[in-house]
């Protein structure tokens, strides 16, 4: 039986639908259409980086390539950044799948993603203040990187959703990376991602032209 493209673990569901946005978009990637399968891991972030190797080694007979994919921020690791975390889970990977397998290490954490424009999130968030989203973060004492993103990503977008009195639910991160810019994302995990899914999966020079459904996504 042939292979499906692509399995992925995941320390979540936020994770696994912030993936089907991207995934859904393989022309703003940069890459052909692509199988996958994400796999929620049961001990979050941490339960990736101790046993997610292990988890994915169990589908290599049934895929070609595989995905380890996980926040800095909750892993327990004792490395000091993300990058050294992602070396050495590459080298627990090594052994099963050769160089057909990579780890993603976001830091912090997979909410510095969804942070693209405040137009999006205004019609996300059905924001109504006149305030921008920023400056009205900034005027509870949130601070910024220098490219506009918060340093608590998370506690951000929480003290957002408790303000429009809307729920946290992981469709919401589908539905801000089903329609947020990946060809402008800076956040260097991203940026390592979308670098080998773009090695693994190249474009296709001359696709079957295929039916387009109506509506636009901002690439």
């Amino acid at each position: 039986m042939k292979k499906q493209d692509l399995a992925i673990v995941v320390a979540d569901k936020n994770m696994d639908f912030a993936l089907r946005g991207i995934l859904s978009r393989p022309k703003a990637l940069g890459i052909r259409g692509i199988r996958h399968r994400t796999i929620p891991h049961s001990g979050r972030d941490g339960g990736v980086r101790t046993s997610g190797p292990a988890l994915l080694a169990v589908q290599e007979r049934d895929f070609e390539h595989g995905l380890l994919l996980l926040d800095f921020e909750g892993s327990g690791s004792i490395l000091n950044d993300a990058v050294a975390l992602e070396a050495e889970l590459d080298k627990a990977l090594v052994s099963t799948w050769g160089d057909r397998a990579k780890a993603i290490v976001i830091e912090p954490e997979l909410d510095s993603w969804v942070w693209g424009s405040d137009n999006l999130l205004r019609d996300v968030l059905e924001w109504k203040e006149s305030e921008t989203i920023r400056d009205w973060l900034r005027s509870r004492n949130f601070q910024f990187s220098e490219h506009g993103k918060p340093e608590r990503p998370k506690e951000a977008l929480d003290q957002l959703m408790r303000h429009v009195h809307q729920p946290r639910s992981s469709s919401l991160y589908q539905e801000i990376t089903h329609r947020i810019s990946l060809t402008r994302c800076v956040d260097p995990a991203f940026r390592r991602l979308k670098d080998t899914l773009a090695r693994w999966f190249p474009e296709v020079a001359n696709p079957p032209r295929q039916a387009v459904s109506p509506g636009s996504l901002t690439d």
